[in-house]
């Protein structure tokens, strides 16, 4: 599904290190709303729920290898796929049919996406129909042109090279015109190596499972990350305005 983008705001300038970038790709879950939200926890029930089904085992072995698929192959959808053949469609709308209500909607942040110039994407490792639900209860819809999930990218998730390899075909981008925005820091290293722009959106308190609050922050000083802020829309806004250095 294509999103349209309000064009009605347009920048003054922009910062230095941004002048280039024609293409916005942002993260969804934990980047463009707070972890403390916690939709990964509702996700994670649900996940769990599924997989001791699926498996037929308990709920603390069904945690179990929630936690080692993610860790180990970027997902746990990828790890069900990878080790026990499973069919994907019906664990992407299962797991995905949450309440999003925890989310409070952010219009300052999509004014500050729809007033940079060029095309504003969406790049998840989730799906199209879960972006949208969050999207649409953040207010920001209109800001963007369009969702790749991991449909897009044949099912392998952020940070394997293919999945942005797949993104970049499939949305038609110039890496070296683009920017993205991540809440993990390795999923950024890829992007680096295709020539992006990338920013941390580092989350600000330790809302979310263990899991994720470590891999949150490994890598978040390394040479792949050019920028880092705990505030997306103060940081889009400084872009907008022409005042943020380029790092050292």
């Amino acid at each position: 599904m294509s999103i349209k983008a309000n064009s009605s705001l347009i920048p003054a300038g922009r910062a230095p290190d941004f002048e280039h970038v024609e293409h916005w790709v942002f993260d969804l879950d934990n980047t463009l709303y707070p972890p403390a939200c916690d939709l990964f926890g509702r996700i994670d029930e649900r996940m769990m729920a599924f997989i001791a089904d699926f498996l037929g085992v308990d709920h603390a072995e069904a945690k179990r290898v929630q936690k080692d698929f993610y860790v180990e192959h970027g997902t746990t959808l990828a790890g069900l796929m990878a080790v026990h053949g499973l069919k994907p469609d019906r664990f992407l709308a299962y797991v995905h049919d949450i309440d999003v209500t925890a989310v409070d909607p952010n219009p300052a942040l999509g004014a500050a996406i729809a007033a940079l110039p060029g095309r504003k994407l969406i790049f998840t490792n989730g799906s199209v129909a879960h972006a949208e639900n969050v999207v649409r209860r953040l207010g920001i819809a209109d800001a963007f042109h369009d969702i790749h999930d991991i449909v897009t990218t044949g099912y392998a998730p952020k940070p394997r090279r293919e999945a942005y390899e797949r993104f970049v075909a499939a949305s038609g981008i110039a890496p070296e015109r683009a920017a993205m925005f991540e809440d993990i820091p390795r999923n950024l290293e890829v992007p680096h190596a295709l020539g992006m722009k990338t920013v941390w959106v580092r989350p600000a308190g330790e809302a979310g499972p263990e899991r994720y609050q470590r891999l949150s922050h490994e890598g978040g000083d390394a040479a792949h990350v050019h920028h880092a802020t705990d505030d997306l829309t103060a940081f889009l806004g400084e872009i907008l305005r022409g005042g943020l250095a380029a790092p050292e």
